[in-house]
């Protein structure tokens, strides 16, 4: 039985999924309030699909190292939303906009 998608991540409007700097799979909403850490690309789909409620223009894949922020600060609506993430990934997110 799947459970409902988190109630802070289904109000995100964007999810990035990429590979972090030790090559796992990361996938971070655009507020930074939910993400998660996954054993491959199909399975980090699978979440953001989830939880955006199966919208697949909403989940970016991200060219460049994409890190999962754990710190429990949302991003504000100004500050690059892809945490230590490089230039291609802000780049990704721009063009999704």
């Amino acid at each position: 039985m799947d459970k409902p998608p988190s109630p802070h991540c289904s109000s995100s409007s964007l999810f990035l999924v990429g590979r972090n700097s030790r090559g796992n799979w990361v996938v971070r909403d655009q507020k930074g309030l939910c993400g998660g850490l996954f054993v491959d690309r199909a399975e980090a789909v699978k979440f953001a699909m989830f939880e955006n409620g199966h919208r697949p223009q909403a989940v970016i894949m991200v060219p460049g190292i994409l890190e999962l922020d754990m710190s429990g600060k949302p991003a504000a609506s100004g500050e690059a939303t892809t945490g230590h993430a490089g230039a291609d990934a802000q780049h990704a997110l721009a063009r999704a906009a």
